[in-house]
């Protein structure tokens, strides 16, 4: 599909319509599409919200650091593991605090999330 085609269906498709085209959408390796990407970051779908950060962090927009900061507080588990796992692949060392209190989440997974981009940020 086509970036146009895909940030429609991101802005105006169903939920899994949505979720899906936030997930192609980092596959495609546009990064014109981060604008559009940063907006999903606060839609209603959870699924939309952590296909998304993640795909900012496949693009490598570390401009966007600072959102996913934000989702690292996201009341669902898999928007808060798919914002600590895209931190550290954007090696983004503002985060370390923040990651560093996602230690004590009360899921296992986000903390094995926060846990690894603490090392891929820290080089270990």
């Amino acid at each position: 599909m086509s970036l146009e085609t895909l940030i429609d269906s991101l802005k105006n498709g169903t939920g899994i319509k949505r979720s899906r085209a936030a997930a192609e959408l980092g596959q495609l390796g546009d990064v014109a599409a981060g604008p559009a990407l940063v907006d999903a970051l606060s839609d209603t779908n959870p699924t939309v919200r952590s296909n998304a950060a993640f795909a900012l962090a496949e693009l490598g927009l570390k401009e966007a650091a600072p959102h996913l900061v934000r989702l690292l507080a996201d009341s669902d588990e898999w928007v808060r593991k798919s914002a600590a796992k895209g931190l550290g692949l954007l090696r983004a060392e503002e985060a370390v605090p923040h990651l560093e209190k996602l230690l004590e989440d009360d899921s296992d997974m986000v903390r094995r999330n926060a846990r690894r981009s603490l090392k891929q940020i820290q080089g270990q």
